[in-house]
């Protein structure tokens, strides 16, 4: 491909590079660029890439693509080097996007779940799909570890194109709050679009809950060109379908404002039902994933199955024999007579709705909620999570998280702020595997173990390295090694 190529639709301020030139690919990071590469200059929290452009050219990149001219190099100057990056990427790729039915996920909470639940259902339809998300991507039928939720621009536009290329026809991606803030999912089309919720999350990156909100909201406003499938019940919801002139909306919830409208809700240990209405038609709904959450999950996926032009008829199997998603209100069983849950709840409103939803499946049991909260993150939901705890659970096990370069005393101590202390219900044990086990043990007949924040993840992450950590296997073994009561 030629430069002149790469640039189609960038917004170019001044070129000084070669048109003509060969380009092999794009790089943002000098220790990976190889000859050919054209180099990317990204401001970062720590590092300014401009820095590097001088090393890249040397190292073999034909340009430079800064928001600032640097005298006497090959430069191509644009405004947001992020928002170019991703129009390149789309470029070097083809576009995939355009020739992919390409549906986005966002919100605070449930975008793993649901997206899952959504692949589900297009695979029963014979559909070839893909799926980008936190616990990982699917690309033609097979799946890779991931790093980041939605991945950066040249690797996120890589994936669909290579998706295409084994003959996908539809992809589910999660599209979080920093994808769209760094316009990693710009020059991206989606046919169609999910807004699950919004509460307080991701605010030691996000100035506050507007800049919050109005980064989910570029899904809808910039890159959607389909319908969006909104929660009625949420509201940031309510504002977004106010805010949306001239786009189609398909709301769901349990208002009597949603077009997909749920009611007659049971839940329990097993699982739950509900009858789903829709255009003056009603089917009944029962899925073994657990609580109120995945009830808008569910809703969730089976509106973007409608908003695709999928029958309820069609959607609906699928949604009922879905499993679940490791680390999202997962129940670990072995012959115990209380009930564990691995979640990866990890803000106020998650953990909120983690024990609520324990209160409803096991009403006459008491909750025990292990949590702590992740080093290097926002500080304030460290008090208010410990609040949410204390008031709604029986019994509180403090403990680490990802303590990343942060002391675990120190984040511990900042919870307990939000806490009435001392309290006979709060136990708290910085060692992570310890607090598992202790919390297992205090489980009575009926109960609920919550062991809430890491979910998924394989690891402790602890000053800047990552140690094998599974709390799905630390309570397997807990459960395991417990003494009869």
């Amino acid at each position: 491909m030629r430069l002149r190529e790469l640039l189609q639709r960038v917004a170019v301020l001044s070129l000084t590079a070669p048109p003509e030139a060969e380009v092999r690919g794009i790089s943002t990071d000098t220790r990976r660029l190889s000859p050919g590469e054209v180099f990317v200059a990204l401001r970062g929290e720590h590092r300014d890439g401009h820095s590097f452009a001088q090393e890249a050219l040397r190292l073999g990149a034909p340009a430079v693509v800064v928001e600032r001219p640097l005298r006497g190099l090959p430069c191509v100057e644009v405004a947001d080097t992020r928002a170019a990056l991703a129009r390149m990427a789309a470029n070097l790729n083809g576009n995939p996007s355009e020739r992919l039915t390409l549906v986005g996920v966002t919100g605070t909470n449930g975008k793993t779940t649901t997206t899952c639940l959504l692949e589900a259902v297009l695979r029963a339809q014979g559909l070839r799909t893909g799926l980008i998300g936190t616990v990982g991507y699917l690309v033609n039928g097979r799946k890779r570890p991931a790093a980041l939720t939605t991945p950066l621009a040249q690797d996120f536009q890589g994936l669909l194109a290579e998706m295409l290329r084994g003959g996908s026809t539809h992809a589910v991606v999660e599209v979080s709050s920093h994808a769209l803030a760094l316009r990693r999912v710009d020059a991206t089309e989606f046919r169609a679009a999910v807004f699950t919720n919004l509460s307080r999350d991701h605010l030691d990156f996000h100035p506050g809950m507007e800049a919050y909100y109005q980064a989910k909201a570029r899904l809808f406003r910039e890159l959607l060109k389909g319908p969006a499938v909104i929660n009625a019940d949420d509201p940031y919801g309510q504002r977004l379908m106010k805010e949306l002139q001239g786009t189609e909306v398909l709301s769901f919830g349990f208002s009597s404002s949603a077009a997909l409208r749920a009611q007659a809700l049971s839940l329990g240990p097993q699982g739950l039902s509900m009858e789903v209405l829709y255009q003056g038609r009603r089917w009944h709904l029962e899925s073994p994933l657990l609580g109120r959450p995945n009830a808008y999950n569910l809703l969730a996926a089976l509106g973007a199955s409608l908003a695709l032009g999928l029958e309820p008829e069609a959607a609906i199997p699928p949604l009922q024999g879905f499993q679940g998603v490791k680390g999202r209100l997962q129940s670990l069983r072995n012959g115990q007579d209380f009930l564990v849950l691995i979640d990866y709840a990890h803000s106020p409103d998650a953990l909120r709705q983690l024990i609520l939803t324990a209160r409803e499946i096991a009403p006459s049991g008491r909750v025990i909620t292990l949590f702590g909260c992740g080093g290097e993150r926002d500080k304030g939901k460290r008090p208010l999570m410990g609040a949410l705890a204390e008031q709604l659970s029986d019994a509180v096990v403090l403990t680490s998280d990802n303590p990343r370069g942060e002391e675990p005393e120190a984040i511990i101590r900042d919870i307990l702020r939000g806490m009435s202390r001392p309290s006979e219900k709060l136990l708290v044990e910085p060692e992570r595997p310890a607090a598992i086990r202790k919390a297992i043990a205090m489980a009575r007949a009926g109960d609920v173990v919550l062991i809430a924040g890491k979910g998924h993840e394989d690891y402790q992450e602890v000053k800047g390295v990552r140690y094998r950590m599974s709390d799905y296997q630390l309570a397997a073994e807990a459960l395991k090694d417990r003494s009869p009561c």
